[in-house]
């Protein structure tokens, strides 16, 4: 229970901040836009949300260990790509058994890309943003070659039951997303090995003397991150009914500014989870809020944008300091 304590008390900061945020976003908003606080906006909200906060998630992982992971984007793609082509080719006639097959086909997939990516880093010793880089440029050529430039459609109607389902009135989509923080946040927080991507990103050199393997803990930072894309890709090819090599590319650059702006170290080791979801759940609010005042779609990253300035700027003076 004592160390139970001091996990939440480290997180204890970071939250109040982030919720702080999140309550002068919403009431805002509550004050700007007529009908933001409807059920109907929050419920749609929980269906968008999903997908990016599980990239977020894949991008989060590998910041924490000092790295960065440009391939998340299209490692969700090539996944739901690799689902689409089986279940159609096998199981288009069978929804029910289709999307556990189609979800491990997911994950799995994203798990070994990750893994591979993780072995270049590590045990080739190449810089985390060329190799994702180079893998990223591979996969999307890969998915366009597959399909030719266009998109796998027509899944299963199991699988609209997963992108557009509610259980007990909670989107499906959003279970999934608070699913996947809740066993992020355990594995950082409570395993050796989420100890480990600390304090890899903290010192890498001082670690490997402690007498943890750097290069096993990096490949499964990258085989974690993987299967979060894999999740999402997943999860984007039962929303939309379709997946193409193009799905979500706009979020890459978004799940590095909401990784730093819950807080993130840029150069490693520092980090919470739990404030990366509150601060995700603030840039959802403030998409939804201005496309609800009629504002241009753009303005939103414009926000963002600024946001992120604005958090480095008073951040950085108390970080240096620490």
């Amino acid at each position: 229970m004592r160390n139970i304590s001091a996990k939440w008390s480290g997180d204890r900061i970071e939250l109040s901040a982030m919720f702080a945020f999140l309550a002068l976003v919403i009431l805002f908003f509550s004050l700007a836009a007529p009908g933001f606080l409807s059920v109907g906006i929050f419920r749609s909200m929980a269906f968008q949300l999903p997908e990016l906060g599980l990239l977020t998630l894949a991008m989060f992982i590998p910041i924490i260990a000092g790295g960065l992971n440009l391939a998340v984007t299209f490692t969700a793609n090539i996944c739901g790509l690799a689902t689409a082509f089986v279940v159609q080719a096998i199981l288009a006639n069978n929804g029910i058994v289709a999307v556990p097959v189609g979800l491990a086909i997911s994950v799995l997939s994203g798990l070994a890309i990750g893994m591979m990516i993780g072995a270049m880093v590590a045990y080739v010793g190449a810089h985390p943003i060329l190799v994702t880089l180079g893998a990223m440029i591979l996969l999307r050529g890969l998915g366009e070659m597959l399909t030719r430039g266009g998109d796998i459609s027509g899944m299963p109607d199991a699988f609209e039951l997963i992108g557009h389902g509610s259980l007990l009135g909670i989107p499906v989509p959003m279970l999934i997303f608070l699913g996947a923080v809740a066993a992020c946040y355990y594995i950082m927080q409570f395993t050796k090995l989420g100890f480990a991507i600390h304090m890899t990103g903290s010192n890498p050199e001082a670690t490997l003397f402690s007498g943890i393997d750097v290069n096993r803990v990096l490949v499964w930072v990258y085989g974690l991150s993987g299967a979060l894309s894999g999740l999402a890709g997943f999860l984007m090819l039962a929303r939309f009914n379709s997946v193409r090599v193009g799905h979500g590319e706009s979020y890459l650059l978004i799940t590095i500014l909401a990784c730093f702006l819950a807080g993130a170290n840029p150069f490693g080791g520092f980090g919470r989870v739990l404030p990366l979801a509150v601060g995700l759940v603030s840039l959802q609010v403030i998409a939804s809020g201005m496309n609800l005042m009629g504002a241009n779609q753009h303005l939103a990253t414009v926000a963002w944008g600024g946001f992120l300035i604005v958090v480095m700027a008073v951040r950085t003076p108390f970080q240096s300091k620490s």
